[in-house]
């Protein structure tokens, strides 16, 4: 019975307020756009010192954690063990962690910024501003944006696995907040859900615009409304196919698919793209990246004006934010049995260095073609930034299999996307349930491609993914609470573990 009662409250109220989000969404596109517009350039102005301060902090927290005697604390019993083998492991964090955005953005940012440089006075597309893009790059899609992943599943993990508590995200404040408020609790879970839901929706529906530019690239596929709709069929059908199966069926497999996809992807390109250049640019945006760290998590511009920080950065940081208890959930529900010291290691570390050697690649590839070669990449992005991964394959060897896997590996990442979401929406509005029951599951799934088929119809996309991100200001205050409770209840464990026994 009460897990019925709360499916009411949070199920209902979560799909009320969004199904009214999408229908204004559809009718009035221009003018939804703009209040979100409006609302989040007000939340990042007003707040983005808070967003900038709270994600250093977290990575901060994070590797004190790993380093300190809290690290040998497993997420679960003293004597259990990994759930999934290491590959498989980090297949379904990168999955659920980057889904499609690294092959959109893995030459769209590099290139972006070579066209535009972050920084007055460096002059657009010279060596220097390569040198800048690529390790602004570097930066966005490293530990920072990480952080606040591993934060929430590793929160998430130690109250559901060590605790033996739901993972809801409202479980974690309960030493808090205090266990009887139910008012706040649901607030926070219904907050969280409605945030995944428009995340998801708004992701599988630019997913699916970038599927139907790649299939016109390569196949003369026209752009058109009912190629899309008939994406997002064949998308809602393959992922609730592997979402009925359950996380060791279906995620899992095509987990495994998913990353070894990606790493034959980028191997491939490295080899027939300018292996030395990649090379040095990727130790020379290491080198980059440790040495501006610091600078670039705390920058602002109140004394010059401008907006890249606000528009770039703080953007990144709002999205995660907005994403994390979806990413966070999935990564804790995939990492019981590890200790405190291997899931931030694998979670913070392993993910984002695949993401940089991927941007090396691929980013790399783009910037020498255009230094070195005489193209035009960057301008084409500029106008276009869909075409960015495409206008780099034309320039390269065998560009009809590099296109096709290309396809195939965006396909497959909105299908594990997908599913990922309709598990922890399911669980999420089944009190953290970790069977979720399958009718919740199919609910979920269908509500999630409806409504990015109506968005994509009506044009509405932009606005409610703007929208999904003002949640991350409320999120980001709940995040550093999370992680003052965390750690009271790690010292506190210590604490009594160190204490003599009584005779």
């Amino acid at each position: 019975m009460g897990n019925r009662t709360y499916l009411k409250k949070v199920f209902w109220i979560s799909a009320i307020i969004v199904s009214i989000l999408v229908v204004f969404g559809a009718a009035f596109p221009k003018l939804f756009a703009q209040g979100a517009n409006a609302a989040f350039s007000f939340t990042t102005y007003s707040f983005g010192w808070f967003y900038l301060a709270a994600v250093f902090f977290f990575v901060l927290f994070l590797l004190f954690l790993m380093g300190s005697k809290y690290g040998k604390i497993r997420l679960g019993k003293d004597d259990e063990r990994p759930q999934y083998p290491f590959f498989t492991w980090i297949g379904m964090l990168f999955s659920a962690g980057f889904g499609i955005g690294l092959v959109f953005w893995g030459i769209a940012e590099p290139m972006s910024h070579f066209f535009e440089t972050p920084i007055p006075g460096v002059e657009p597309q010279t060596e220097e501003a390569a040198r800048l893009a690529m390790g602004y790059s570097f930066f966005h899609w490293g530990v920072s944006q990480w952080s606040v992943f591993t934060i929430v599943g590793l929160i998430i993990a130690y109250f559901q696995f060590r605790k033996g508590e739901n993972g809801l995200v409202s479980t974690s404040l309960s030493p808090m907040i205090g266990r009887q408020k139910k008012g706040i609790k649901n607030t926070i879970d219904i907050l969280a859900v409605i945030a995944t839901v428009m995340g998801v929706a708004t992701s599988l529906g630019l997913g699916i615009l970038q599927i139907n530019g790649g299939l016109n690239s390569v196949f003369g596929v026209g752009n058109s409304t009912l190629s899309q709709l008939l994406i997002v069929f064949i998308l809602l059908i393959l992922y609730l196919a592997s979402s009925t199966t359950g996380l060791d069926k279906g995620i899992k497999w095509l987990s495994n698919v998913n990353l070894s996809l990606a790493l034959f992807l980028m191997l491939f390109v490295f080899i027939v793209g300018p292996t030395v250049f990649i090379l040095n640019t990727f130790i020379l945006g290491i080198g980059d990246y440790i040495s501006n760290f610091i600078r670039y998590s705390l920058r602002l511009t109140p004394y010059q004006g401008g907006t890249w920080v606000q528009d770039w950065t703080i953007f990144y940081w709002a999205w995660a934010i907005a994403w994390s208890p979806f990413v966070g959930a999935f990564i804790a529900r995939v990492s019981r049995g590890r200790t405190i010291r291997e899931f931030i290691l694998g979670v913070l570390v392993v993910p984002p260095l695949i993401a940089l050697m991927w941007i090396a690649v691929f980013g790399g590839t783009a910037l020498h073609l255009d230094l070195f070669n005489g193209t035009s990449i960057a301008e084409g992005v500029n106008k276009d930034v869909t075409s960015a991964l495409f206008s780099t394959y034309g320039e390269l060897p065998f560009t009809m299999i590099l296109s096709v896997i290309s396809i195939l590996l965006i396909f497959t990442f909105l299908i594990t996307s997908a599913d990922s979401a309709t598990y922890i929406l399911s669980s999420m509005t089944t009190e953290g349930s970790l069977n979720p029951p399958m009718i919740v599951k199919i609910v979920w799934g269908v509500l999630i491609a409806a409504i990015a088929a109506v968005l994509l119809v009506s044009s509405g996309l932009e606005g409610l993914q703007t929208a999904s991100l003002v949640s991350a200001l409320p999120f980001t205050v709940i995040l550093v609470l999370m992680c003052v409770t965390l750690f009271r209840l790690l010292r506190k464990e210590k604490r009594g573990a160190s204490r003599p026994v009584k005779k």
